[in-house]
């Protein structure tokens, strides 16, 4: 069995986007998904690109991704990585090939001496939690996300002129 991580490449992003709305089916928010494969292109391969990915590839087919951005702490001083999204084919779970993406992610961070990797993780999704944790990832339960959007995100900017 083989297991390769590699940048996501030109025109790939219609299957990016597999993998976001499987991620999405899984998580049950499907519904909520609106990004187009152009988006992501545009994303993923525009003159300065702000969205990078990592495809899981097993046995020569792809198995999974890791959708990241940089982000920076100002406690830190330094970058780090964002995890916007992790996820391996269901049939594929167990051998490796999430853990290995998110080594693939250390290493970045490691390679260019950014202070970390952090991402978010659905509260009810008792088995990625357990994973995370395996890795010696720290639950940070005193912080709550925040997020405007949709008309929020409108009213605010109006209300900010």
């Amino acid at each position: 069995m083989s297991l390769v991580i590699r940048r996501v490449r030109q025109g790939e992003a219609g299957l990016v986007l597999s993998f976001v709305r499987e991620l999405a089916e899984y998580e049950k928010l499907l519904h909520e998904v609106e990004a187009t494969e152009a988006d992501l292109d545009a994303a993923l391969f525009g003159a300065n690109p702000r969205l990078f990915c990592e495809i899981a590839v097993w046995n020569g087919e792809p198995a999974g991704f890791a959708v990241w951005f940089i982000n920076f702490s100002t406690f830190s001083g330094r970058s780090g990585i964002y995890l916007e999204d992790l996820f391996v084919r269901p049939p594929l779970r167990g051998k490796g090939i999430g853990k290995a993406l998110l080594a693939h992610l250390a290493g970045e961070c490691v390679a260019k001496g950014w202070s970390r990797l952090q991402w978010s993780v659905l509260d009810w999704n008792a088995p990625s939690i357990e994973f995370y944790k395996s890795l010696g990832a720290e639950l940070m339960d005193e912080w709550t996300v925040c997020r405007v959007g949709g008309p929020a995100l409108t009213a605010l900017a109006q209300g900010a002129r």
